[in-house]
């Protein structure tokens, strides 16, 4: 299809996943009484004030705790929240908006949209729903549709290179390029993109520097033409980004809420570059005056002479002065933040923030593409000349809601098309510094042309030196049979479970508690599916020698270890069946995650008899048997 015809059909296809998003805030918060809420995880309630604070940029910080559940929730930092009161039985009058900034445990603080406390919020019966987020949909469906009418500009024809039959163009690479502690394939990487005149791509493998050379990269750039657009898919990449450019010694803003970013960001941040500017006193002090000639103007009752509304309607007026001075002073304040910032980061939705309203750059950079929807990569690349995007498409994919959008192609990246057009303009980074060999070996095989090499410094390390790196535990014939949770419809299996919680005590018993603790030693225990892993954690807490190691132990499903690594990592693939259904376990690049999070020890746990019926998974278990890491799970 034609790159208009492509763009319309991508624009049909984000209207499904909105839906389908919608429909599931529906079925979990609108749909449900307060009592189905709480238990789902979407809402706290009852929860209790325990104080309030001004923030970051003069916003009003809540602190509230849960005072009568530990259920399993789906709060998180950055999620748009309503708190609300059902003290005077009006929820749906005595509420407000606000942006959770941290939560842990019981307690969650948020930051509340208005400029005062509600004074609702004394009256107790509070709570808090999450919401749905309309306006990321808002933002992306504006990008597809200004890419979609683009007509003679940049814009056009970037579109024309990414879905059209544009040619990217590339200036003859500058051989001298300082490139100190990159790797052959990480400087290559660095010309690549120096030389682009349009677009370059960084494909980074598990373990293979992505971050360093994507830094190094815009510091380069930086140099070169003085300010570069910095974008994620997620707050938690691009505060990492923030971290480390700022350690190189660029000057970053941070663009977004403060709620959404990390406490090492939140000096780097819009508010706090503002707070700190010269000229901030001055607006703080012209912020203080309004107030005081609003509440000397609200002091006059209705019944009042002539002399007290002509008092009134001039002191009105004043305030209105006042705050066309404030709102001067501080558009000027943040223009000249956002000059003379070396690096503005945001995500890729916070890349269409008023402030940047205008604003263009010659270079954006997009880290995590492969993660990232199209649409919302169109947002950064409206404000840029080129785009430089960085990322592994073998990987974790982005997380889309309706199964039918996916299928019909929503899930296909920008990056992943990019690539597939232009393989000259995309270096892969080989050299990877995470894993020994024999860890590394299957994965490079089937996702990376057997292109990957492990660097001298991990290639051979092991937790000890007798231990094997990888052992693969077949529980075919066991009859560890898988089952599914009927409320969540989530699989589990509870022999295998039990056989993963006895490879662990057997591995740390062997180690030496008193070693691994010395040793600091870490270990992750992984599986697709969340109701093996509450299983996981419940055997976990009852288990006298991993209860002991519960700071150096993890458990937790796929997603959640994207862009971690441990020591040792134990995989769970719960799947055991007559049909042979894997199910979930189709998606491959989950699986190529899960492996790739370990350094030294790799232990999989699972029925060849199910896994097999697959080609990646009967391919895994020819490795192994091959390498000699193969053992039935009737070998104690």
């Amino acid at each position: 299809m034609t790159a208009q015809q492509h763009l319309h059909h991508t624009l049909s296809l984000l209207q499904l996943e909105r839906d389908a998003d919608l429909e599931q805030y529906r079925q979990k918060v609108l749909l449900r009484s307060l009592t189905q809420r709480v238990k789902e995880g979407v809402t706290w309630y009852p929860v209790r004030l325990v104080r309030d604070s001004i923030g970051t940029g003069e916003r009003i910080l809540i602190e509230l705790e849960r005072t009568a559940s530990e259920q399993p929730h789906s709060f998180q930092s950055g999620k748009l929240v309503n708190v609300f009161s059902n003290a005077a039985g009006k929820p749906e009058k005595n509420h407000t908006q606000g942006v959770i900034n941290y939560v842990k445990d019981n307690t969650l603080v948020v930051t509340i949209n208005p400029d005062e406390l509600p004074e609702w919020l004394e009256d107790g019966m509070l709570g808090v729903d999450v919401m749905f987020d309309e306006m990321t949909y808002k933002e992306m469906e504006y990008a597809l549709k200004a890419v979609l009418k683009a007509e003679d500009n940049r814009v056009a024809e970037l579109r024309e290179i990414f879905l059209g039959d544009r040619i990217p163009h590339f200036l003859p690479v500058d051989e001298s390029l300082p490139a100190a502690h990159l790797n052959s394939s990480q400087q290559l990487a660095l010309k690549k993109t120096v030389a682009a005149q349009d677009v370059a791509f960084i494909h980074g493998p598990p373990g293979t520097g992505k971050t360093t050379t994507l830094v190094q990269t815009i510091v380069h750039t930086h140099r070169a033409e003085g300010q570069v657009l910095v974008t994620a898919p997620s707050n938690a990449a691009i505060d990492l980004l923030v971290e480390k450019l700022t350690e190189q010694g660029l000057l970053t803003v941070r663009i977004g809420h403060p709620a959404r970013v990390t406490e090492q960001t939140l000096s780097k941040t819009l508010d706090a570059r503002i707070a700190a500017h010269p000229h901030y006193d001055e607006l703080k002090a012209l912020r203080k005056r309004i107030e005081k000639v609003r509440t000397e103007a609200s002091n006059y009752k209705r019944n009042f002479g002539h002399h007290e509304r002509e008092q009134r309607r001039l002191l009105k007026e004043e305030a209105k002065l006042l705050k066309s001075d404030a709102d001067m002073l501080e558009f000027y304040i943040v223009n000249d933040v956002l000059q003379h910032a070396q690096a503005i980061c945001c995500t890729l939705v916070g890349a269409s923030h008023p402030v940047l309203r205008g604003r263009k750059f010659k270079t954006a950079f997009i880290d995590e593409a492969a993660q990232s929807l199209e649409a919302a990569c169109w947002i950064p690349m409206l404000r840029a000349q080129r785009i430089i995007l960085a990322g592994d498409h073998c990987q974790l994919p982005p997380t889309i809601k309706s199964n039918e959008a996916a299928k019909a192609g929503l899930a296909i990246t920008l990056f992943e098309r990019g690539l597939e057009k232009h393989p000259n303009a995309a270096v892969l980074l080989q050299v990877q510094y995470r894993m020994h060999e024999a860890i590394m070996k299957f994965p490079s095989r089937w996702f990376y042309d057997d292109k990957l090499i492990a660097h001298p410094s991990v290639k051979s390390a092991l937790l000890k030196p007798h231990y094997l790196p990888v052992e693969f535990i077949d529980t075919a014939g066991c009859g560890f049979t898988e089952a599914q949770d009927p409320e969540t419809l989530s699989r589990y299996n509870t022999e295998e479970a039990t056989r993963v919680i006895y490879e662990v005590e057997k591995l740390i018993a062997d180690f030496g508690l008193e070693e691994w603790v010395a040793q600091q030693v870490t270990l992750g225990i992984i599986t697709p599916y969340r109701a093996q892993v509450d299983y996981l954690i419940s055997l976990a807490e009852a288990s006298p020698l991993v209860g002991l190691l519960r700071k150096l132990i993890t458990i937790h499903t796929v997603d959640a270890f994207q862009g971690q690594e441990r020591d040792a990592i134990i995989i769970s693939f719960v799947r055991s069946n007559e049909k042979a259904e894997v199910g979930f376990l189709a998606d491959i690049r989950r699986t190529n995650v899960a492996i790739t999070r370990a350094r030294k020890k790799l232990i999989l746990v699972g029925d060849s008899a199910t896994l097999a019926a697959h080609p990646f998974y009967e391919s895994l278990i020819t490795y192994v048997q091959e390498q000699g890491f193969y053992r039935s799970a009737f070998e104690r």
